[in-house]
C-alpha cells in the first residue's frame, strides 16, 4: 500500500494558523534535544545511528547517539521489568538533559520504536503520548543501503515532536508549527510505496497523535473526526496487533480525543462524555493496574475529572462515586513517596469531591475522609510555601467541621472550625484580601452564633 494514501485526498490538511506574532526566523531559533539510543539487535547492524543520522538533517533537533553498553532485556515491555525501562530512560534523560529519548528493538523483521520523555508520568505532562505508544516499521528501513524514504522519516520526526511537553510558550509554538508543516509533508509524500499491512494500525495510531496534538487548541469539529476516522482505521485492523498494550494505547487515545473535545468544542461537546468514560475504561482493561500501573493511574486520573464533569452536568450521583473511586486507584500509583506533587493534587481533589459526596449522602464517615484528605495535601502545600493555597485549604477544613457540628450539634467540632478558621483569616488579612476576610469573618460569626 502507499503509506499515507488514505489520507491524500481527505485527512491532512491543516488549517493555516498565526503563531501569536512570532516570525518563522524566531521559531526555527528553538531546537529540541533528540538522544537516540542505540537499538537492541541481534544482528550486526547499527539502525539507532542510522536513524540519527537521518534525523540529523532536520534542523530544529539536536540529535546525540547514545551508544555506552547497557542491558536492554526490559525493551519487551513486559510488566515486570517496565519500571527498569522507565528508571534507565530516567537516567539517562537526567544525564544527557534531552527532551526525548528514541528507543528501538528488533522484532524478527521488523523495528519498534518508542519515545520517553522527562515529564512523561506527570500530571502537567500535555503530551498524549505513552512509553507503551509502539511504532512498528520494516527493518529494512535501516540497513543503511537505500535511501531512507522521506515519509517514514516525516512520521517518526512528527512522533518525536508530538511525544514532547513544552514548556514555554514559544516552545509549545514551535511545536504546533513544526507539526503544521509534517503534516503537510505527509499528505504529500507517496515515498513509502510498499509498506506491509501489517503496519496499518500502529502507523495510523502515531498519525492520528501527530494530527490530535496539533488540532488540540482548535475549536473545529471537523480535525477532531479526522482523528477519530484515523483512529477507527487502526481499530479496524487490531487482527494485525499482536500484543494487548498496543490495543490499550489506541483505546487511550480514543478517550484523549473525546476528553478534549469536551474541553475545546463549544458546539455540544457534552454529547463527548459517554465516549471519553467508555474508552478510558476500555483502556484500563489491556494496560492493567498490576502491570503498567502508571499508565493506569494516569488514565484513572483523567477517567476521575470527567466523571467529577460529567456529574455536574448530569447530577449523577454514582457518577461522583465513580470519580472519587478512580482518584483512589490514582492515589494507589502516583504516591507521596514518589510522585508527591501529583500526589498533593490528587489528595486535594479527593477532599473536594469527597466533601462533595458526604454532604449529599450525609454521610459522616466520608466527611472525615475528605478531612484526612486535605490534611494529606498539606504535606506538601505548607504555610511557609505557599501560604495563600494553604489557608484555602484551612478554610476548606473549617467549613467541613462547621457543617458537622451544626447538623450534629456537636459542640467540640465547631470549635474545630473556629480554630481552621481563624488560621485561614490570620493568612488572608496579612494578604490584604479584603472580599476573603469579608467571607471568613461571616463564618466566624455564623459558628460564634452556634457557639454561644
Amino acid at each position: 500500500m502507499h503509506l499515507l494514501d488514505l489520507l491524500k485526498t481527505t485527512f491532512l490538511k491543516p488549517r493555516d494558523s498565526l503563531f501569536e506574532g512570532l516570525s518563522e526566523e524566531e521559531i526555527m531559533l528553538i531546537n529540541f534535544k533528540v538522544v537516540v539510543i542505540e537499538f537492541s539487535e541481534n544482528v550486526e547492524n547499527s539502525s539507532g545511528e542510522i536513524l540519527a543520522a537521518q534525523l540529523h538533517s532536520k534542523k530544529y533537533f539536536s540529535v546525540n547517539y547514545f551508544n555506552e553498553p547497557f542491558n536492554k532485556t526490559f525493551l519487551n515491555l513486559e510488566g515486570r521489568t517496565f519500571f527498569d525501562f522507565i528508571d534507565k530512560g530516567q537516567a539517562i534523560l537526567d544525564t544527557t538533559k534531552a527532551d526525548i529519548l528514541v528507543w528501538g528493538q528488533r522484532e524478527d523483521d521488523k523495528i519498534r520504536l518508542n519515545f520517553q520523555t522527562p515529564s512523561q508520568y506527570e500530571r502537567h505532562n500535555r503530551s498524549f503520548l505513552s512509553l507503551l505508544d509502539s511504532l512498528y516499521l520494516p527493518a529494512g528501513i535501516f540497513n543503511g543501503e537505500n535511501p531512507f524514504p522521506s515519509s517514514i522519516l516525516s512520521l517518526i520526526t512528527g512522533a518525536i515532536i508530538s511525544s514532547l511537553n513544552p514548556t514555554t510558550k514559544p516552545s509549545e509554538i514551535r511545536q504546533r508549527y513544526l507539526l503544521k508543516k509534517i503534516i503537510h509533508e505527509l499528505s504529500i509524500d507517496n515515498s513509502a510505496k510498499n509498506m506491509g499491512l501489517e503496519y496499518m494500525p500502529y502507523i495510523m495510531n502515531f498519525l492520528a497523535l501527530i494530527y490530535l496534538s496539533y488540532c488540540r487548541h482548535n475549536d473545529n469539529e471537523k480535525e477532531f473526526k479526522i482523528v477519530n476516522n484515523l483512529l477507527e482505521t487502526a481499530i479496524k485492523h487490531q487482527d494485525l496487533i499482536k500484543k494487548p498494550v498496543h490495543l490499550g494505547c489506541i483505546y487511550n487515545h480514543f478517550g484523549q480525543l473525546h476528553d478534549t473535545a469536551i474541553s475545546i468544542l463549544t458546539h455540544n461537546p457534552a454529547r463527548h462524555f459517554k465516549g471519553a468514560i467508555s474508552n478510558y475504561q476500555r483502556a484500563q482493561k489491556y494496560l492493567g493496574k498490576y502491570v503498567y500501573p502508571y499508565d493506569y493511574g494516569l488514565i484513572s486520573y483523567r477517567l476521575s475529572a470527567i466523571l467529577y464533569d460529567y456529574w455536574r452536568q448530569k447530577e449523577d450521583l454514582q457518577a461522583l462515586r465513580d470519580s472519587v473511586f478512580n482518584l483512589r486507584e490514582a492515589e494507589k500509583i502516583f504516591t507521596y513517596a514518589l510522585f508527591p506533587e501529583f500526589w498533593a493534587d490528587i489528595e486535594g481533589d479527593l477532599g473536594h469531591r469527597l466533601n462533595i459526596l458526604s454532604t449529599l449522602t450525609n454521610n459522616n464517615a466520608i466527611a472525615d475522609l475528605a478531612i484526612s484528605a486535605y490534611k494529606n495535601r498539606q504535606k506538601i502545600i505548607t504555610e511557609k510555601r505557599d501560604p495563600l493555597e494553604w489557608a484555602q485549604i484551612q478554610e476548606n477544613i473549617g467549613n467541613i467541621y462547621y457543617r458537622l457540628g451544626r447538623d450534629n450539634d456537636d459542640k467540640e467540632l465547631l470549635e474545630d472550625s473556629l480554630e481552621y478558621f481563624h488560621d485561614a483569616l490570620y493568612i488572608f488579612e496579612n494578604m490584604e484580601l479584603a472580599d476573603t476576610v469579608k467571607r471568613l469573618t461571616s463564618s466566624i460569626a455564623k459558628v460564634s452564633d452556634l457557639l454561644a
